[in-house]
């Protein structure tokens, strides 16, 4: 007779959870993905840039055909500290949506208690025999156990909507990793060009020094015999000296880059040094670069698709909140033993159980859940307008680099000729001061001129390969697109 009325009662539960289920809505807002306006081509190009949308600028350093940077590069990727502070945030959001997500399954907790009481006098005791009194002040042990189940339902989808939010945060850690990974490469990239740079202007400037020497030699000469003056060797020691003044300064700048490109490989300061102390070019650009369209950027760059799944995760917590408004249903039961005799508890007779739904609506709260439904709101209000702006910096930020690379190609072919004319004018200024044709003045001023022009070269030479480090990484060039763009974001490591 008892089994009969627990398996009825069973399908009565059973029959319940089936109509609850069955009956599951979602509340709250349906995500749809911004599809922003975006131009159909950049407003500025150079005649060595290739715009296409297959362009391949995952391994965009590989340009420069440097193997030293190709090394640092792969070293930092192995290495850098900022790169696994982003995966220990990966590792905590992927956690944190396993928390989110177990709240969709019944939870089961193992209980097990003693309890020792003692009853105490009855207020009369009139009619009692001294037994009955005995047993009314005995003590008494009372033990249990037994497992608590509880299984919320989630009929207005506020579990499966904070699962969603958490997908999307997930999603957004990896784009912020990835981001960590283009901003590393392009710092690396940029360090060591400028190392480059500074190690060439050290060259020019040695060269300059040892020419300017012989200036020295050949003014003082020519007034030990009576055809120059003191002013002339006076000039020509003074822009020595002036040239010679540059030199600590580029090397305090060289080691310094070799300790920062050291830090972004997880090293010590010095760990460098040694390789990077041999004095190398700067890499030159290559004879084409491939760039994509601006319709790209919205797949490419990193913060974008970060913005996209932060404002998707804002979206999900609507329905979050949104779904405090409505009751809560849940099947509670509890399977057990208990006994006042331990040595009695695992027998049938002590078993016990007990099983049945409950409702749990919260009536009155001061308009809490209101409150909570327009700050969700305003959340994804502010993630929306994060993403627009996200989008225009990406926009911005690509013209601008667009812009510089194009120009500064013209300054670097300008000053090409620069050098090249002050060379000739310098042979031509020495010569005319040996026969007496100028003053020294003229070589001086010459030879100073030239010196700027080649010192200005090194430099446009190395703000060219700049701009083109951050014209990819305005491009969100440095990661690969996954080949599957609706690959789950989600597996494990």
């Amino acid at each position: 007779m008892k089994t009969d009325y627990i398996r009825d009662l069973l399908k009565i539960f059973g029959t319940v959870v089936t109509a609850l289920l069955a009956a599951c809505t979602t509340v709250g807002p349906s995500y749809q993905p911004p599809s922003p306006d975006m131009p159909s081509r950049w407003s500025e190009t150079a005649e060595n840039v290739s715009v296409r949308a297959d362009a391949k600028i995952s391994a965009w350093w590989t340009l420069f055909r440097d193997p030293v940077l190709d090394s640092l590069v792969t070293r930092a990727m192995a290495s850098n500290q900022d790169l696994r502070l982003a995966e220990t945030r990966i590792r905590e959001a992927r956690a944190q949506r396993r928390m989110s997500a177990s709240k969709s399954f019944p939870a089961v907790d193992a209980t097990g208690s003693y309890t020792y009481s003692r009853t105490g006098d009855t207020p009369s005791s009139s009619g009692l025999t001294t037994q009955d009194l005995f047993q009314l002040q005995a003590n008494q042990d009372l033990y249990q156990a037994g497992f608590d189940v509880n299984w919320e339902i989630d009929i207005f989808g506020g579990t499966r909507k904070a699962t969603e939010a958490a997908d999307a945060s997930v999603a957004a850690s990896v784009e912020d990793g990835r981001d960590v990974l283009v901003s590393l490469v392009a710092e690396v990239s940029r360090n060591y060009l400028e190392l480059r740079g500074i190690q060439q202007r050290l060259v020019i400037t040695k060269e300059n020094i040892s020419i300017q020497e012989k200036t020295v030699d050949m003014a003082k000469k020519r007034f030990q015999i009576g055809f120059g003056n003191e002013l002339a060797v006076l000039q020509a020691e003074t822009q020595l000296a002036m040239t010679r003044s540059q030199i600590p300064a580029l090397e305090s700048a060289a080691s310094q880059v070799m300790h920062q490109l050291a830090l972004l490989l997880g090293q010590m300061p010095e760990a460098l040094v040694p390789e990077l102390t041999e004095k190398g070019l700067i890499p030159p650009i290559p004879p084409q670069v491939p760039v994509t369209l601006p319709s790209e950027l919205l797949r490419q760059r990193p913060d974008i698709r970060r913005a996209e799944r932060q404002l998707a995760a804002a979206t999900a917590e609507i329905g979050v909140a949104t779904a405090e408004l409505f009751p809560k249903f849940s099947l509670a039961a509890f399977i057990g033993l208990e006994s006042t005799d331990l040595s009695q508890l695992v027998t049938s007779g002590s078993r016990f159980w007990s099983v049945g739904p409950q409702v749990k609506w919260s009536l009155f709260n001061g308009g809490k859940v209101r409150a909570g439904i327009e700050a969700s709101n305003s959340r994804r209000d502010r993630a929306q307008i994060l993403y627009e702006k996200t989008v225009l910096t990406a926009l911005v930020e690509t013209e601008n680099a667009l812009v510089a690379f194009s120009r500064e190609q013209q300054t670097r072919q300008s000053l090409k000729t620069a050098v090249i004319a002050g060379q000739r004018a310098l042979s031509i200024s020495k010569t005319q001061y040996a026969l007496g044709f100028v003053d020294f003045l003229n070589v001086l001023q010459t030879e100073l001129a030239l010196y700027q022009s080649q010192d200005q070269l090194v430099q446009s030479e190395q703000r060219l390969s700049l701009d083109m480090v951050a014209l990819f990484k305005a491009l969100g060039g440095g990661w690969e697109i996954p080949k599957e763009e609706n690959q789950s974001l989600l597996s494990e490591k």
